[in-house]
């Protein structure tokens, strides 16, 4: 089973396969890489303990000296190293999400997130950035050649679901709370993972490391949702206990798109677009799409996971959802979402 792990570059082996294009790429990798000895990285290892991902980041201040033109005068995270082996499971999803996740928790507040990439070598690093809202800033030269520097300025909100990620609209969008049932839940939502859950469970494979979902219903209730609309990921009972207690709403996420089944043409369009982003197998899809017994598929953002999990009574008793309505999908009224968000104690940087 692959895993993510925080290492020291020390504890790192600079021999591996994985570093031969980026010592190709960069002449100095490796006297670099051992230089940053006690520094921190992200490293992803597959089942034989090779390294199929890297990223390593640093803060910086103010406009530095190496970028034309140079960087604005304010506080920046810089991802220093950042490579994946694509296996078609959105593992460049995920380091974006872990990306996203140390700027947002920094101290001081990072105002922006920046990247150089030798553009005509990594096009598809440059369309992963751009998707997520960073842009062509300037360039960068140095003896192993012209870098491209993008930069995703954390204060300009675009009103677009993927270029304002992991930022959620508010304003003007419609909330709602959508149910999950544990088994589904966790392999869905990894960072949002109960404590009492095994971490093991979560997996390096597509519906976990993508920042798009996608979740098969027969709740008739989610076709009213729109684009942008706001989602509250609530995580059903387990039946190990009373729902009051063991039922909890955990993430939030936004809506891209909403439809019906019968919006395929052939079996093998729903298998394309579902595949990737579900938490179903390919037989659990192909029955699925013959009984057509779930017909409802949302596709959505993980946005955030709440740092509280406020169970069902708090839900109930503080954030004043009526017990006697259907939980499955409930629409929420602002004060509803706002009392929720308030019992999560998420930052509130995170809305708009």
């Amino acid at each position: 089973m692959e895993r993510l792990v925080i290492q020291k570059f020390s504890e790192v082996n600079l021999d591996d396969p994985f570093f031969t294009t980026l010592k190709a790429d960069y002449a100095e990798f490796s006297d670099w890489f051992y230089k940053k000895s006690d520094n921190l990285a992200l490293v992803l290892y597959n089942e034989h303990n090779l390294i199929e991902g890297f990223l390593y980041h640093k803060f910086e201040s103010g406009p530095g000296d190496d970028t034309n033109p140079l960087l604005p005068n304010t506080n920046h995270m810089k991802v220093g190293t950042f490579k994946f082996n694509p296996v078609q499971t959105r593992r460049g999803d995920r380091y974006l999400k872990k990306i996203f996740d140390y700027a947002l928790s920094s101290i001081p507040n990072v105002d922006d997130i920046y990247v150089t990439v030798f553009a005509d070598k990594h096009p598809h690093l440059v369309a992963l950035f751009e998707k997520y809202g960073f842009t062509k800033y300037g360039t960068k030269v140095t003896p192993n050649g012209t870098e491209q520097v993008l930069l995703r300025n954390l204060s300009v909100k675009h009103g677009d679901v993927d270029k304002d990620y992991p930022y959620v609209k508010t304003t003007g969008n419609n909330k709602f709370l959508l149910s999950i049932y544990p088994k589904y839940h966790t392999a869905l939502f990894p960072d949002s993972r109960l404590f009492t859950e095994s971490p093991d469970i979560v997996r390096d494979i597509s519906h976990s490391n993508s920042i798009h979902k996608i979740y098969i219903c027969g709740m008739e209730g989610v076709m009213q949702f729109q684009r942008g609309d706001v989602i509250v990921i609530y995580r059903t009972g387990d039946g190990n206990g009373a729902a009051e207690f063991r039922a909890v709403a955990t993430s939030l996420g936004v809506v891209e798109d909403v439809h019906h089944i019968s919006k395929y043409e052939s079996e093998a369009d729903f298998l394309n677009y579902c595949g990737k982003f579900s938490v179903f197998s390919e037989k659990e899809l192909k029955d699925i799409y013959r009984s057509k017994k779930y017909p409802y598929i949302i596709n959505f953002t993980y946005n955030v996971a709440f740092p509280k999990r406020p169970i069902r009574r708090l839900l109930a008793d503080n954030a004043g959802l009526n017990r006697n309505d259907y939980w499955g999908v409930m629409q929420l009224s602002d004060a509803q979402f706002n009392a929720i968000v308030d019992l999560s104690e998420l930052d509130k940087k995170f809305l708009y």
